[in-house]
């Protein structure tokens, strides 16, 4: 089992066990001081057998803690649940959410402790849970929500208690209508807490999409959705935020669409996390045919991978094998641009990726940001509308990617003049014409 100890958007975790320690599931592996993490924990019991750099389904090696599965499964003995929810304090109960790991599970993978403190300045009033789902392929919110409503239900109240909310919507597609109903009738009567169908259309799942069907509310541009009272949470977050108040069990599995034309049983699964996406697709019965494309994720926001040795973690909502007849290859080596404006047209955000892919292939780094490249959520309808294959979303990434190199850089330069900047001894004042003002 390999369990990077990076598995979320903010500060590294360092390894909090040994080479040779002993484990079991729930025991805290790796950690971090900074307020933007979350802790990753064992979901195994055994050996820890190295601490060492190790593929990562995102790109690059990632240090990692390897640990051999005994394959007894033994229950850390210090796992306690923190408590009854409804009796605990709002702060104790995002420490609680901190203290579990707990992250975005529909792929973003930010820490959820951190989206459930919003500044008082930014008072929530409305929690949407989001089933909607849209990505091709992937089922597993859906199948969380059709088996473990009750539970999924649970979380959203509270997710809704943490931010202090007086409302929750449950958001689904009406390509649903079994988890539309379940949803239904279990809210029935349920006081704050509404079920809405939405139109199947992707991407429908974009919380910032999500925001302005349900509610009119636009979240500014650079905003986020507590600029406009609103926390959007995943259905797997709220599934697992409740697992951890009922049995004490941090984040350490999660479900998993295993599926595409050459998986021989296509399944979802409950993945222990660290588990190798081999082992995983040997679960579902195995390949018939050597895939041409292995994608973590969905088709149109997945990572594509080059080995099944990577492990599965937070952000993997699915384990996408396609066959070559599903993989187009005929992306032009030099980005080629029809003027068409079918990516604008696309656009959920009303962007202009033409532009931001011309401006990205030119290194035209300012130009991106006056077109706000960051308001760009990577959903690849330009790139899916696009007739000559231009690859856009790469070409957005390699700019959001070089602009966030170039903030850390003024960063470090304004950090570094504020170190050699010589300080005025106090009681002391600078004078024109050199010492003593002479």
């Amino acid at each position: 089992m390999v369990l990077p100890l990076r598995q979320h958007i903010g500060a590294m975790c360092e390894p909090r066990v040994g080479k040779n320690d002993r484990v079991h599931v729930g025991t805290l592996v790796g950690d971090a001081e900074s307020f933007v993490s979350a802790p990753i924990h064992s979901s195994v019991s055994g050996r820890v057998a190295q601490i060492a750099p190790h593929p990562h389904p995102s790109g690059g090696e990632v240090l990692s803690v390897i640990i051999e599965n005994d394959g007894e499964y033994r229950t850390d003995p210090s796992l306690a649940s923190p408590g009854v929810w409804e009796e605990m304090e709002v702060s104790a109960i995002r420490k609680a959410i901190r203290d579990s790991g707990m992250v975005g599970l529909g792929g973003a993978a930010f820490p959820t402790h951190v989206k459930l403190s919003p500044p008082l300045d930014y008072p929530i009033d409305t929690v949407i849970l989001n089933g909607a789902e849209c990505e091709p392929y992937l089922n597993s919110d859906y199948r969380l929500l059709v088996e473990e409503g009750e539970i999924v239900l649970e979380g959203l109240r509270i997710i809704m208690k943490a931010v202090e909310a007086s409302r929750g919507i449950v958001a689904i597609e009406d390509n649903k209508p079994q988890a539309l109903k379940i949803l239904s009738d279990l809210t029935r009567g349920a006081e704050g807490i509404t079920v809405s169908s939405l139109k199947t259309r992707y991407p429908q799942g974009a919380e910032k999409v999500l925001i302005t069907n349900l509610l009119g509310r636009e979240v500014p541009s650079g905003g986020l959705p507590m600029h406009v009272g609103v926390v959007v949470n995943n259905v797997g977050t709220a599934y697992a935020i409740a697992r951890y108040f009922s049995t004490g069990m941090p984040l350490v599995e999660r479900a998993v669409t295993v599926t595409g034309p050459v998986v021989r049983e296509p399944s979802n699964l409950l993945v222990p996390l660290g588990t190798s996406f081999a082992a995983a697709l040997e679960a579902c019965g195995g390949l018939t045919e050597p895939p041409a494309k292995v994608i973590m994720g969905g088709p149109m926001m997945g990572l594509a991978q080059y080995t099944l040795e990577v492990p599965v973690v937070k952000a993997t909502s699915g384990i996408l094998a396609l066959s070559r007849r599903e993989v187009d290859y005929s992306i032009p080596t030099e980005p080629v641009c029809i003027r068409c404006g079918r990516c604008v047209q696309a656009c959920p955000m009303n962007l202009t990726p033409t532009y931001l892919a011309s401006y990205a292939h030119s290194g035209k780094w300012s130009e991106l940001k006056r077109l706000n490249i960051e308001d760009c959520i990577e959903c690849g309808c330009c790139a899916y509308t696009c007739p000559t294959n231009n690859p856009i979303v790469q070409l957005v990434k390699t700019g959001k990617t070089e602009i966030a190199r170039m903030k850390n850089r003024a960063q470090k330069r304004a950090d570094r003049k504020r170190k050699e900047k010589p300080e005025v001894e106090k009681g002391e004042e600078k004078r024109p014409g050199g010492e003593n003002g002479k």
